[in-house]
């Protein structure tokens, strides 16, 4: 028996979790390539099942980048941002994302 489209939708939201909207983000959208902050423990075959389930396009290509987070002060006593992991996903030609209208 096949599994329900329900469960195998809440596992593909679980993997990607933000869209990342900088300026040089932005840029490699130019070369067929979206950012997506992803979770921790993701990996590559995930991210790339997830982004073509969720958004219906083929993925060619995923790069992954663990940010380590800052260590920062807040009125004297000392804290550390959580790490943050990024996933640069590559596009077939001729089709994009537009982060902007969100997933189907």
């Amino acid at each position: 028996m096949a599994k329900p489209a329900e469960a195998i939708d809440n596992r593909h939201y679980d993997v990607i979790v933000a869209p990342h909207i900088t300026e040089k983000a932005t840029l490699l959208s130019e070369q067929n390539a979206v950012v997506f902050k992803v979770a921790t423990k993701a990996t590559k075959p995930q991210i790339k099942a997830a982004v073509e389930a969720l958004f219906g396009v083929s993925v060619t290509g995923v790069n992954t980048i663990v940010q380590k987070g800052k260590t920062k002060r807040w009125k004297g006593a000392p804290y550390r941002r959580s790490d943050v992991k990024k996933a640069i996903v590559t596009l077939r030609e001729g089709q994009s994302i537009d982060v902007t209208e969100g997933a189907k």
